[in-house]
């Protein structure tokens, strides 16, 4: 799993880690205003093993956090024009997301619990292809984790992230009714909150 070309892992490298623990880890984006969407599988590297992550929350601000960025479109039409006319604010602004460690792999086994170490600040961060998706949402014991996610709205990340998923499998509404039956065993007590869900992502 992992296996890429030059050029398609550069293609698929969306940002780097600034900040990491066993739980989560915080991408900048090289792309300003490009995160990847919500509930997007992500994976970074670590020695001989790739780290996977959903993405949970993605921000753009100013890099100096003590001066908040100033409205400068009064007289511009779109707001594209703004950046035409201040090309600055592309070094000024930066964008960021975190993701959910959801697990890992070491050679073609996939272990879906958290890596025993963390990611290391500046490892290359990149988006899934639709057959690492595949492989990776096979099992569905990834979904404690999200579940438990405090870093944005737990449901909604769950939600897309099944709704994404689907996507890279052959039957993509016989992915979502899987998901909905292991749901329903993970949230047997909450019913409110499964049915929630279950309507995001009815297929």
């Amino acid at each position: 799993m992992g296996l890429e070309t030059g050029e398609e892992a550069l293609a698929s490298r969306i940002g780097e880690v600034i900040e990491a623990s066993t739980a989560e880890f915080l991408a900048e984006c090289y792309e300003l205003h490009e995160p990847p969407p919500l509930g997007a599988l992500v994976k970074t590297t670590l020695r001989d093993a790739e780290i996977y992550g959903i993405v949970c929350n993605s921000s753009t601000s100013g890099i100096d956090p003590a001066r908040r960025p100033l409205a400068r479109g009064r007289d511009e039409a779109e707001a594209d024009d703004i950046y035409k006319q201040h090309p600055q604010l592309s070094r000024l602004l930066r964008t960021t997301f975190k993701a959910v460690i959801t697990g890992y792999s070491e050679g073609r086994d996939i272990h879906h619990y958290i890596s025993p170490r963390p990611p290391r600040i500046h490892d290359f961060v990149f988006i899934c292809s639709p057959g690492e998706i595949s492989a990776f949402t096979r099992s569905l014991d990834f979904l404690p984790a999200l579940l438990r996610a405090t870093e944005g709205p737990a449901d909604d990340i769950v939600s897309a992230c099944l709704r994404r998923a689907s996507q890279a499998h052959e039957d993509p509404r016989a992915f979502l009714i899987g998901a909905g039956k292991e749901l329903a065993l993970l949230l047997s007590g909450e019913l409110n909150r499964l049915n929630a869900i279950l309507r995001r992502i009815r297929p």
